[in-house]
């Protein structure tokens, strides 16, 4: 599982470099990487697991409209990467773009088979306004039995 946050720059290329802790984790799943993006920042899942969400869906009844509609608006912006020699991604300029990723981002690794890639800016306003809801978000993970 992917843990923390991390703060790292893009350099020109696209290129990113993955802490040290995510690389860890990584090294637990075969394959590449699948990076796409939410409308908000930047998934980045194990290969294997995005498998298994391809999986899941495809279990679903064909002509259901929700899958359909998730399959072109979300999965459709799915692009493979992988890690060079030093522990870098490169993302294509369309993900950056349609993810608005600038030169500044955070890595949020929250206990679940993925990570996230933010602009900085972005994520940081999203904690600003969204930070009191943690209280109520707790309660809910209570009633759940967590």
């Amino acid at each position: 599982m992917f843990r923390g946050r991390y703060q790292h720059t893009l350099d020109p290329k696209g290129r990113l470099s993955v802490p040290a802790k995510f690389r860890d984790a990584l090294a637990h799943y075969e394959g590449g990487l699948i990076v796409v993006p939410d409308g908000q920042c930047l998934e980045v899942h194990p290969l294997e697991e995005w498998q298994r969400i391809e999986t899941k869906m495809r279990e679903q009844a064909t002509f259901n409209a929700d899958i359909r509609e998730v399959s072109r608006l979300y999965v459709s912006r799915a692009k493979e990467v992988s890690l060079d020699s030093a522990g870098r991604m490169l993302l294509p300029p369309d993900v950056r773009e349609q993810a608005g990723l600038s030169k500044e981002v955070t890595l949020v690794g929250g206990g679940l088979p993925r990570f996230e890639i933010w602009d900085r800016t972005r994520f940081e306003e999203y904690e600003r306004t969204r930070g009191d809801r943690l209280p109520t978000l707790f309660d809910k993970l209570s009633g759940m039995g967590v």
